[in-house]
């Protein structure tokens, strides 16, 4: 006989398996076609703050304070155009559309279907940065990439 609780067993995430995707709102095409090695800075933080209630000595009170969110690094890039340089420059500048950037990043399951989808609204580009120039290396195009965004969310 079968046991249920086996059947509904899925295989373990991945973390070497995943998609980045830039979109600028109102264009169909994403902002750039790049592949990245490494992404980091998924991350959330809520401040608590902390009441001591009068003749309760053994438990705080914990209420939710103001929230924060991390910064997406992106390391060890390849692409074939120059358009985070642009959005870099554009933003330094203030031209264009570029203000209104949201990103995706896709978690894939071993099958390469997308298991998890993490959205980042209001996306800034903070920190770029280019490899060292050596003739005798073949680097890759993009070393790092550091991007502030507002909010975070999880779609699964």
């Amino acid at each position: 006989m079968a046991n249920k609780a086996n059947e509904t067993v899925m295989p373990p995430f991945t973390t070497f398996n995943f998609l980045v995707e830039l979109n600028v709102a109102g264009r169909s095409s994403p902002l750039c076609s790049a592949a990245f090695a490494e992404c980091s800075g998924l991350e959330m933080s809520m401040e608590l703050k902390t009441i001591r209630e009068g003749g309760n000595n053994t438990q705080p009170i914990h209420l939710q304070g103001k929230l924060s969110y991390g910064q997406l690094a992106l390391k060890r890039g390849m692409t074939t155009t120059f358009d985070l340089w642009t959005w870099f420059e554009d933003v330094l500048q203030r031209k264009g559309d570029w203000w209104n950037v949201s990103a995706q990043v896709v978690m894939l399951g071993s099958n390469r279907e997308p298991v998890a989808t993490f959205v980042l609204t209001g996306c800034r580009p903070v920190q770029l940065r280019a490899p060292a120039l050596n003739a005798k290396e073949g680097q890759i195009a993009i070393e790092e990439m550091t991007i502030a965004y507002e909010t975070l969310r999880l779609e699964q």
